[in-house]
């Protein structure tokens, strides 16, 4: 049953043993140092605790000036300002952690905490933002959509887990025949290289081929098997320049049979691209074409020598 603001207040201040000399209007101190106010509070409600998952709107502010900090409506990708957040445990006394934890599922509050303790213990940051003043405080407005226990967290992410697991099976068993289909209808004759590799030159360059610790400059299309397009420098209008040994595998071997001013067609299948994990934009198990101009090269600095693998992949 939903009170009204001073009887709300009046209830958690006796379960959270408030002693009532807030220096704040309207708001009342708790024992551990948070000032607190409920506009909406279901006293019966089952409270928010460590390890839940909730959904929530926020807005924090300086209390001096009330200019704003942080809005949840500035990060929430459907708009309503409501956003995932997991539950962790206080960061200090008197945090933020510490007023959810007073709240149930519908609740809407205000709390008033340390401006020093939320920038350098919640956020772990190494200094005050600038225009906010040692001793001050924030004001908080928070509001409680939804809560789910640790356990349905848990039995959630177990779920998203063999969801993805299924998914990442079905890509592997489609990668085979989508490959062998693609070959077929594309009349393709090449033999791969020992790591399945195809590949086929367009326009033979001159010259000695690269080096894997070369840096080479080149232009590239990337497309899915699909012909779908999900990269290129060609159509950026800007060549890319990369050390050679710190791309995918498919691009390292490729490129080394090039040579200057050459072009080629690189079929490569996921084992030596993006493997079982993908990347942003390219599904797990995913076979990847390139069309690729070699530009230029030339040797790497010494101190531009790195591990394979440290280096942003063509499309990124």
């Amino acid at each position: 049953m939903k009170k009204a603001t001073l009887l709300a207040t009046a209830a958690i201040a006796l379960v959270f043993g408030a002693c009532n000399d807030s220096q704040f209007d309207g708001f009342t101190k708790a024992e551990n140092g948070l000032h607190y106010k409920f506009f909406i509070h279901d006293e019966n409600g089952a409270k928010v605790q460590e390890g839940d998952g909730i959904t929530i709107s926020y807005l924090i502010t300086n209390q001096r000036n009330d200019s704003v900090i942080i809005n949840s409506k500035d990060v929430s990708q459907d708009g309503t300002g409501f956003v995932p957040f997991g539950m962790s445990k206080s960061s200090f006394k008197g945090s933020l952690e510490d007023g959810m934890m007073m709240m149930a599922k519908g609740d809407s509050a205000a709390f008033i905490i340390s401006a020093d303790s939320f920038f350098l213990k919640t956020n772990r940051q190494n200094e005050l933002p600038k225009g906010i003043k040692p001793g001050e405080f924030l004001k908080g407005v928070i509001k409680i959509k939804e809560i789910r226990t640790k356990k349905e967290v848990e039995e959630n992410q177990k779920k998203q887990m063999a969801e993805q697991e299924g998914k990442m099976k079905e890509f592997e068993a489609l990668e085979k025949p989508s490959m062998e289909k693609y070959l077929s209808d594309n009349k393709i004759t090449a033999k791969p290289t020992a790591s399945g590799l195809y590949f086929i030159e367009t326009k033979k360059g001159s010259g000695p081929n690269p080096k894997p610790t070369d840096i080479v400059k080149v232009h590239y299309t990337g497309k899915f098997l699909d012909g779908k397009t999900f990269d290129s420098s060609v159509e950026r209008g800007e060549p890319i320049e990369f050390p050679l040994n710190q791309v995918i595998v498919g691009w390292t071997e490729g490129l080394q049979l090039m040579k200057k001013g050459g072009k080629a067609k690189l079929i490569i299948p996921s084992a030596i691209a993006y493997g079982p994990q993908g990347r942003q934009g390219i599904p797990p198990f995913a076979p990847l074409t390139f069309e690729v101009e070699l530009l230029d090269f030339h040797p790497a600095p010494p101190q531009a020598e790195q591990a394979p693998g440290q280096h942003q992949q063509p499309g990124n």
